[in-house]
């Protein structure tokens, strides 16, 4: 007790929280989202990955999911701004060459954020409806850009005329996105590409592949263009 006459003591406060900014948020929620998946994840374990106090992240966001679909945005949108320009009805260079761009414009976008694949893939097989509905509406700007350049493609006569647009994207997409995520890993472990450059090797396997399916003329061979030189196996011939 103060004696009479003296103020009371001030009361200690504890440490000040730390503050942080919206991509900081953004970059610990991504960690955390790819580990644990957006159902496992909480604002305790993001705030504790970002350095914050929980209540701080609750200036920017209003929940987890938000997070999540701001993650989306920032990933997706730029890439379907890059896509648009692909489609141009202006651009008149093979359909061969243009789609080879629509794989390296998918790599320069995704193939240093295995976790983000992660994280997309996880939420679109297991999120909740309201997630993959938001989701979706991104996912048909980006691939409704290909349709239409695979649509380009068969009106100049260059590609099948009962090429399926959207499952061809499908398959297009999907399959390029297995190779991103599966051949740096397991290429050599399983004797699929045994190279340095080993997902450089398997996109141009692949798109070679995938020409032979989609061409107006699967008898005629690629043009020369970047998905040269064919594959080659960097191991030893057997003596």
């Amino acid at each position: 007790m103060p004696r009479s006459g003296q103020s009371p003591a001030p009361k200690t406060r504890g440490p000040k929280a730390a503050k942080v900014d919206t991509d900081q948020i953004l970059d610990a929620a991504r960690k955390v989202f790819s580990l644990e998946g957006l159902k496992g994840s909480s604002i305790r374990a993001i705030a504790r990955e970002a350095g914050c106090d929980p209540a701080l992240i609750y200036y920017h966001f209003e929940s987890k999911e938000a997070m999540f679909l701001a993650l989306v945005d920032q990933k997706l949108t730029p890439l379907a701004a890059a896509l648009k320009d692909l489609a141009a009805e202006t651009d008149q260079r093979p359909a061969s060459l243009r789609l080879w761009d629509v794989l390296q414009t998918y790599k320069a976008h995704f193939s240093c954020d295995a976790g983000f694949r992660s994280m997309l893939r996880g939420e679109i097989l297991r999120g909740a409806e309201g997630t993959r509905d938001a989701m979706a509406l991104h996912i048909r700007r980006t691939a409704g850009t290909i349709w239409e350049l695979l649509r380009q493609g068969q009106d100049r006569g260059e590609l099948l005329p009962g090429l399926h647009p959207p499952l061809t994207t499908f398959f297009f997409v999907r399959t390029y996105m297995e190779i991103l995520d599966l051949i740096p890993v397991m290429g050599a472990r399983v004797d699929l590409v045994d190279a340095a450059d080993a997902v450089a090797v398997a996109e141009r396997a692949w798109f070679r592949l995938f020409w032979r399916g989609i061409a107006a003329d699967p008898t005629s061979p690629l043009p020369p263009g970047p998905w040269d030189p064919p594959l080659e196996s960097t191991r030893p011939e057997p003596a």
